[in-house]
């Protein structure tokens, strides 16, 4: 299928598709002429990139990651058994990156509290 047709049927921009490809995440034929011609494993190899990255994973370990799972319903299972350790590094990562954020949300809290009450009147 070419490229159209896979936005049609994964939802994903033209845009983030060569992204995609560009990232080593994806591999389509190309034809003489230079146009992508993708296969209908592509379409499920797009919705595991979608399913990695709301998981917060960055492409460079979606790359790592996506030979190393397989479908199992909604949900992906590893088959490489180091693929687990990298899964569990990743998360600790996010969680730190929570918890920075959530410490700087406080803060705010705090600059926000100590101002005058009707402060949102004064900067309308």
């Amino acid at each position: 299928m070419r490229i159209g047709e896979m936005v049609r049927r994964t939802g994903v921009s033209e845009r983030l598709l060569r992204y995609y490809e560009e990232q080593g995440l994806l591999a389509p034929t190309r034809l003489p002429s230079g146009y992508r011609v993708y296969d209908d494993a592509d379409v499920d190899t797009v919705r595991r990139i979608r399913t990695l990255l709301a998981a917060g994973l960055p492409t460079a370990t979606i790359v790592q990651v996506l030979p190393c799972v397989r479908d199992d319903g909604p949900n992906l299972v590893p088959v490489c058994s180091d693929l687990v350790a990298e899964l569990r590094r990743e998360r600790e990562r996010i969680t730190h990156a929570i918890n920075d954020l959530q410490a700087s949300r406080g803060m705010l809290d705090a600059v926000i509290a100590a101002g005058p009450a009707d402060a949102e009147a004064m900067v309308q």
